[in-house]
Parts: structure tokens; sequence; C-alpha cells
């Protein structure tokens, strides 16, 4: 497990400092708000984030999966696969729990005062990638660990999709601009960031579009892709632009604040 911790910690660290970097050299939009005041309160999030991880070790994803391969838990586990082909839908099965769950956590009140933390960022960039808030983190750590038990994949796989969805978050939100060929092709299959700025427009039938962090089959599936925003495109909510949401201690309460009827 130990391993499986340093393989995501050092993949985590390489894909924020490589798209971070590109930021620098191609940004998609100019910057809202101070850099670093954000950076302060996203990390912050991220750290306060992986102590909960910590604190509820025995549901990570790779222990529940070790789980579950040892007393054959799950479809899997039952079923006899090629170890390849068993991978491969792993991930893709495992990506669209992730995309189910995003769903929900706009569509259900109560988890969307917790998601809605993620949407007050004024600005995205890499570090948005990881701007959640620590029950929101608790609460994906339970569905994970519920959609593991029940397909029973390898720990190998487990640890290939969350090494992706890890790359693929601070991917799909840094600010960095692709030349729209690539973008175009691109989205064929996993999500840009430009496809992913969309969902994160203050304009309420924009949010509710592009949920996915890796594969843009299931908004294209569902019939909640959309390929162009409406022009101007502003970030963020439209109940909150202003500079609290660059504040740790603001986006920590905010869940819990109450709301103007």
């Amino acid at each position: 497990m130990e391993t499986a911790g340093l393989i995501r910690l050092g993949a985590f660290i390489g894909v924020l400092l490589l798209f971070t970097a590109l930021e620098c050299v191609v940004p998609a939009r100019t910057r809202v708000l101070p850099r670093l005041a954000r950076w302060r309160t996203n990390l912050s999030l991220s750290v306060l984030g992986t102590v909960v991880s910590a604190l509820m070790a025995p549901v990570l994803a790779v222990s529940v999966a070790a789980a579950a391969s040892a007393q054959g838990w799950g479809l899997f586990n039952v079923l006899s696969f090629d170890p390849w082909m068993e991978g491969a839908l792993a991930v893709v099965l495992l990506d669209f729990a992730v995309w189910a769950q995003h769903v929900a956590f706009h569509h259900v009140p109560w988890l969307w005062r917790l998601h809605s933390v993620h949407h007050t960022d004024r600005d995205l960039d890499a570090t948005t990638g990881v701007r959640f808030h620590p029950v929101e983190i608790g609460i994906s750590l339970l569905w994970k660990a519920l959609v593991i038990l029940a397909l029973g994949p390898s720990v190998l796989a487990v640890i290939a999709f969350e090494v992706v969805l890890n790359a693929t978050s601070i991917f799909t939100h840094s600010n960095t601009a692709l030349p729209r060929r690539l973008d175009r092709a691109l989205r064929r299959l996993i999500v840009t960031p430009a496809m992913h700025r969309i969902h994160h427009s203050v304009r309420h039938t924009e949010t509710d579009s592009n949920y996915g962090f890796n594969l843009s089959v299931w908004d294209r599936l569902f019939g909640t892709y959309r390929g162009q925003a409406a022009m101007p495109l502003t970030l963020g909510l439209s109940d909150h632009q202003t500079e609290r949401p660059a504040r740790l201690v603001a986006s920590l309460v905010l869940p819990f604040a109450r709301r103007k009827p």
C-alpha cells in the first residue's frame, strides 16, 4: 500500500508542476484573482483532503481492492476475464462511477452545498483540480469503496485508475490553451480544459453540462455534452463573485452557511 501511495504522490506532483508551468507559457485566460492567495487556499484544501484520506485508510480504493481480491468479492472475482481486458474495463467503469457521482453532487441539494466549494473558484488552473471540501473527499472515498466492492477490480487496475483520475483532474482544470485542432481531436475521447471550463460557467445551463473528468463519452451518451459556451464566459458562481473564494476559512464554512431565501 505504501508503494501505491508513493506512485500516486509522485504522479500528482509531476502532473501539477507540468501544467502549472504550461499555464505560464500558454495561458487560456487572464486571471481574475491574485494567484498566490488562490493557490494557498486550494492547496490547503488538498492537504486537508489528504488528512481525511489518511483517517479513512481502511476504505481507501487500494485497500478495498486488496480486501475484495483476498475475499473473492465483486464481479471480476466471479467472472473470468483476461487480465488486460479486466484492467481496462475496470478503469472505464470506475470512470463512469466518478461521472455519476459528479452528477449527483450537482443535483442533490446537500451534496451541492459541499461541491459548490469547488465551483466558487473564479479562476481555473491546475490547483482547482484539487480544490474540494474535505467532507466531499470523505463521501467520494466511501462511494469509490462501494463501487470497488461491487466490481472487485485488481489492485493494479485501481492504482492505474487513481493515477489517471488525479492527472486528468489537474489537466482538465488547467488554464492551458491547446491548439483548436488538438482540442477537437482530444475531446472525442477525453475531456479537455476548454471542454471542462464550460462546466465552471456561472450560467446554470452550462454548469449542468460536461461533468466528465477523464472520458468524454459519458456526457455525449447521456446528453450533457456542450461543445461551446456562450460568450463572455464568466467562471465561478454568480453569488460568489468576490475575493472570498480565495480564503480558506470562507471555503471551509461555505457549505454550512445559511443561504439567502
